[in-house]
């Protein structure tokens, strides 16, 4: 057994949904021309519905973020496309050729949903534009997902995630002052905007349900990297200068920052003078601290933060971060540990909720699957099945859709 398979045994399979329980988009159909993160991600969740998503790839080389690494040798893509394909139904055509466009069509007139995040003017060329659509298939919900929005001036600009960041000013909020902001590693702003358009076209399968139409959705990373820049714009605005970096420390309350232990680091948040009390008094057993009518307000500690750090500071590297956490916990104070992705994907709060699993894959034994963080009672969510090769389901979806076999389109 190679060590990555004896890490997937680790990981326990999903438990399986009841049987006979139905699922929130049974019945839906989705036809997805997205590649990358941002569109791919927000179908995988309607997937994970229950929809059925089948993915047009183009023959051979698929979506191009197959490409990202690690790129297991036993199969068509890399591990990132794995994450975030699942549920999906991958169906090959070319799009350069008639028959390909064509059967495109045909498969759109069947569908209650369309997602493309093609570069600008790409769908029109192809035929496959909104309006054009919309003429056979009125109840159509179209969801174009984009960089810069498809209106505008600005709509041919190219864009990913840390070019979101960086414009949004999402950059400049993170990091240290001594230094340039730092991005996000992890592309928070494309997995920001494939739940707004995950949202989005929940709504409008909603709203279809009362005026009997469909519409055109426009979904843009851009706004979608200024929702996450929070009330820090607001905050701004009002004081009429910039904020400087925080690090680790939160700028709103204090104490509310990482911490070292003497074994590793955790991260407190003392929201409010409750929170604070408890730490100093029933944490740190330093109650004459509680009382210094110094740090009485959320106001005075900000002013006083420096002072309140180093002192608590001390106090927390005599003991290990085991015996704080416990502590914390019992004393109603919201504190972290601050973990590895290793640590965090075994910690007990992620085995609990059973986020971390294996599912199965037929080159590699096991993958690990993340699941969608929505626990339905009457209506749980879609078992995971791993993400197609290129073209897998071709002929099973021609046939389900559109009752022919896929030679016809040759």
């Amino acid at each position: 057994m190679s060590d990555y398979q004896k890490r997937m045994e680790e990981f326990p399979q999903p438990s399986p949904r009841p049987t006979g329980a139905p699922l929130p988009l049974d019945g839906i159909k989705i036809v997805d021309f997205t590649h990358y993160i941002a569109g791919p991600f927000a179908t995988m969740i309607l997937a994970d519905m229950g929809a059925d998503v089948i993915k047009i790839e183009a023959p051979k080389t698929g979506d191009n973020f197959r490409r990202y690494p690690p790129i297991p040798p036993e199969i068509d893509g890399g591990t990132p496309y794995l994450w975030c394909n699942r549920n999906k139904r991958s169906v090959a055509l070319d799009l350069k050729s008639e028959s390909g466009i064509q059967t495109a069509k045909d498969l759109i007139a069947k569908a209650d949903v369309v997602v493309e995040n093609f570069s600008a003017g790409v769908m029109d060329r192809l035929g496959l534009a909104y309006e054009e659509l919309r003429k056979t298939n009125p109840r159509l919900i179209y969801c174009a997902v984009s960089a810069y929005g498809r209106t505008g001036s600005y709509k041919d600009r190219l864009g990913f995630d840390p070019i979101a960041q960086a414009e949004s000013g999402f950059i400049s909020m993170n990091g240290y002052p001594d230094r340039e902001g730092v991005r996000a590693l992890t592309p928070v702003m494309d997995i920001t905007t494939a739940m707004i358009a995950a949202n989005g076209i929940l709504g409008a399968l909603l709203a279809r349900g009362t005026s009997g139409e469909g519409q055109y959705l426009d979904v843009a990373l851009y706004d979608s990297a200024f929702l996450m820049t929070g009330y820090a714009n607001y905050q701004e605005l009002y004081k009429g200068e910039a904020a400087p970096r925080y690090g680790n420390v939160s700028p709103d309350t204090s104490p509310s920052a990482a911490y070292r232990a003497s074994d590793g680091s955790f991260y407190i948040n003392s929201g409010n003078d409750r929170l604070f009390r408890r730490l100093l008094t029933d944490v740190l057993d330093m109650p004459e601290m509680a009382d210094d009518p110094r740090f009485k307000t959320n106001a005075d500690r900000i002013a006083h933060r420096a002072e309140i750090d180093e002192r608590i500071q001390k106090e927390f590297e005599t003991k290990p971060r085991a015996y704080w956490s416990e502590r914390m916990r019992k004393a109603g104070v919201p504190c972290g540990e601050i973990r590895s992705l290793s640590e965090a994907i075994r910690a007990p709060e992620a085995k609990e909720r059973e986020i971390m699993t294996r599912i199965p894959h037929p080159q590699l034994g096991w993958i690990p699957n993340i699941r969608l963080p929505i626990q339905y009672e009457k209506t749980p969510l879609a078992d995971p099945r791993r993400a197609p090769a290129v073209g897998e389901d071709t002929d099973a979806v021609i046939a389900d859709w559109l009752g022919r076999n896929s030679d016809q389109d040759d």
